[in-house]
């Protein structure tokens, strides 16, 4: 059995912070459980869409196998009253196995000259979450001085790969991803292809996407090396290409089998970070439910989307420096004091993820 339906999922509505972009000191108000400020935990609203967004699991078609999820607190606290359920034994018949943390799956900061705060280790989410599957191993992890937005749908298009093979190979049918805004956008377009669309993403949205084919998903990718389009998944990538490994998955290295030794260290490159060019989606997939609110007592809240590569970073063409704070009309200008779940959108005023 192959994969059919990925659900997707932004997390609940939650606390807010503060990140000063001349120094990157990160500051909150209210103490975050792990003690990190960008990793706070849900609002009591939060916590309503987090209990509403698990009622409406329970019931969904088809239903879902395996959860994964972001590592920050907030997108935890989300699935959890999911999956508690499910573990505990209340719904008949049906099993869910416990939350596979991925660092593929994190928030998203704008490139910047100093280190953006990384989510908690594994060990003390277990602390918090009992529910965490200690023997999964992440894909990957964003880079602690950010990412361009080319650069975050290469790290959700390798994440989203390795997620969907590895569903392939233990016979799952659907699963449910629980991550942030931008990534929650990225994976739409990654999917479907359509990379300027703006996907929904709202607090405790649902989406649905659905293999258009899964018998032949892999084929697909000469078809669409063919027809010129980016209709397939990730583009083989040879050896020479990522460095020495022996892996035979398309992307050159078998994600779900291989430990990143520098998790939360991503200055390291990662080894199979694909380059720029190729067509590096799967465009195979298509949306059937597109941040759907109809269940959550609130409805519709907090949606978000780009403004931008959102860096911190400012350039005249001739080099780069830090953003020193508001008085740029640049388009990635930024107020000398921001908040946010990392930041917010100067011109729009929109907080963002």
């Amino acid at each position: 059995m192959s994969l059919e339906v990925i659900y997707v999922t932004r997390h609940g509505f939650r606390s807010s912070w503060n990140v000063d972009p001349s120094t990157g000191i990160y500051t909150s108000s209210i103490r975050s459980p792990t003690g990190l400020p960008t990793d706070p935990s849900l609002t009591s609203h939060g916590v309503q869409q987090a209990n509403d967004l698990a009622t409406h699991l329970l019931n969904i078609d088809p239903p879902v196998e395996q959860v994964y999820s972001s590592p920050y607190y907030r997108c935890m606290q989300t699935i959890q009253p999911f999956v508690r359920t499910r573990l505990s034994g209340n719904v008949s018949g049906e099993t869910t196995s416990k939350i596979r943390v991925d660092t593929a799956l994190s928030e998203w900061y704008g490139l910047a000259q100093f280190e953006h705060p990384s989510s908690a280790p594994l060990n003390e989410l277990q602390s918090h979450f009992p529910e965490v599957d200690a023997t999964y191993a992440s894909t990957l992890a964003p880079s602690r001085r950010g990412e361009s937005l080319p650069q975050l749908h290469d790290r959700v298009a390798q994440a989203i790969d390795a997620i969907i093979r590895r569903s392939d190979e233990e016979g799952h049918k659907a699963v449910v991803i629980c991550t942030h805004a931008a990534v929650v956008i990225a994976m739409g377009r990654v999917l479907t292809g359509q990379m300027e669309h703006d996907f929904g993403a709202f607090t405790c949205g649902l989406s649905k996407y659905r293999r258009r084919n899964p018998r032949v998903a892999e084929s697909s990718t000469r078809d669409g090396e063919k027809a010129g389009t980016n209709a397939g998944p990730l583009a083989t990538w040879s050896e020479s290409q990522i460095g020495a490994t022996r892996s035979k998955s398309l992307l050159g290295i078998d994600f779900v089998d291989t430990v990143y030794p520098y998790p939360h260290d991503s200055r390291r490159p990662h080894p199979c970070s694909p380059k720029r060019g190729k067509p590096g989606l799967y465009g195979g997939w298509t949306c059937e439910l597109d941040s759907d609110c109809s269940f959550l007592r609130g409805g519709e809240e907090r949606g978000w989307q780009f403004s931008g590569d959102e860096s911190f970073i400012e350039t005249d063409g001739n080099g780069s420096w830090p953003n020193a704070g508001s008085g740029s009309d640049a388009a990635g200008d930024r107020l000398e004091t921001e908040s946010g779940d990392s930041h917010i959108s100067p011109k729009a005023g929109i907080s963002k993820l």
